[in-house]
């Protein structure tokens, strides 16, 4: 199907949500048959797959395949959406930027031998910088910084157009990047207002907000955005990073929104060595502290929806988004100050110390 009419998968997919929910029987029979397309593949047998029980949103393994260890990732939804074949060919445009990603060796969103999408990656032998985080060993100063300079690296990709990538070439499905920007965003605040989350007259303040800095949405040029950019994407040890995954929601779209994505989780000194270290690569663009601000606001609202409407205020510690000793109704507070936190800044074009 195409991504054309979504701003953001999980939540807009048709199948809304699918795989944000705890893995059911459905998905134990994809092993037999993902082990026998890769012995076909790569002409080897016997494969060992192994589940990681990953709390993303693909079915994961850790596969031995002719004496090579290979991380696999399966999309099963009813969609029979094909991205993983555009997230290989963004891995590779991103590794020749000289930002770290895992190297494919195969994949087939066709669907046309098995009724899912499968990728074979290369498996990095480092857990995700978030398991560094959660037990507060991550050198979080050095850890941004880097962050920063490889999301600038990365602008240097310039998708055709804006929003979701179409095809391997990195061309887009919108002409104007206002365009991608509201789209569905009057059923992310209508959710949320139906679930409680916000009132009718909250509302109507962030959508004043956002048209009066409509101007900011005149985008000229699109660069290559992450748009799932967080500790749990990326892997590495306590102070250095081996590697950026999880490209699937990568879109053409403005230079301050990778930026903002962080800021959905961290402090202002993260996010001020994150902006060190991207202009240690590239100057900052013009306007982008309330850029930055307006990109915080739109993405928090679609952290709100995905995390109403998948039941993440009702898990505990255990679940990757809650830090050690929290809970889901810590999420929850977090979640909704941190949305009005950006919609005070943007009015009042605050610096980001004010994070």
């Amino acid at each position: 199907m195409s991504r054309r009419d979504i701003y953001y998968w999980k939540c807009d997919r048709p199948a809304a949500f699918h795989g944000t929910q705890t893995r059911g029987k459905a998905d134990a029979g994809i092993a037999e048959e993902l082990a026998l397309q890769l012995q076909v593949r790569f002409k080897s047998e016997p494969v060992l797959l192994h589940s990681t029980g990953s709390q993303g949103n693909h079915l994961t393994w850790k596969a031995e395949v002719d004496g090579m260890t290979m991380f696999i990732r399966v999309e099963n939804g009813p969609e029979k959406d094909g991205q993983l074949a555009i997230e290989s060919a963004v891995l590779d445009r991103v590794r020749e930027e000289g930002v770290p990603t895992p190297r494919v060796f195969a994949c087939d969103a066709s669907r046309s031998r098995v009724p899912f999408a499968w990728q074979a990656l290369e498996r990095i032998a480092a857990p995700d910088l978030n398991h560094w985080f959660k037990l507060g060993e991550l050198d979080q100063p050095r850890v941004a910084f880097e962050i920063g300079a490889a999301v600038a690296r990365w602008q240097s990709i310039e998708p055709e157009g804006f929003g979701p990538l179409a095809d391997v070439s990195l061309r887009c499905f919108h002409s104007r990047y206002e365009d991608y920007f509201r789209l569905r965003l009057d059923q992310h605040l209508n959710f949320l207002v139906e679930r409680q989350f916000l009132t009718s007259e909250q509302r109507t303040d962030i959508e004043r907000a956002i048209d009066e800095h409509q101007a900011l949405l005149q985008v000229e040029r699109s660069v290559l955005v992450h748009k799932d950019l967080a500790l749990w994407n990326i892997l590495g040890t306590r102070g250095e990073i081996a590697a950026f995954i999880d490209f699937d929601d990568a879109i053409g779209g403005d230079a301050m929104d990778d930026l903002s994505l962080l800021a959905c989780f961290h402090d202002a000194a993260f996010l001020q060595r994150a902006l060190a270290g991207y202009q240690s690569v590239r100057p900052l663009p013009g306007e982008h502290r309330r850029r930055f601000w307006l990109h915080l606001l739109r993405n928090m609202i679609v952290k709100a929806v995905i995390r109403v409407g998948a039941g993440y205020f009702e898990r505990d510690s255990g679940f990757f988004l809650i830090g050690s000793g929290s809970s889901g109704s810590d999420l929850r507070t977090f979640t909704c100050a941190r949305l009005f936190k950006a919609l005070q800044c943007l009015r009042e074009n605050a610096d980001i110390d004010a994070l």
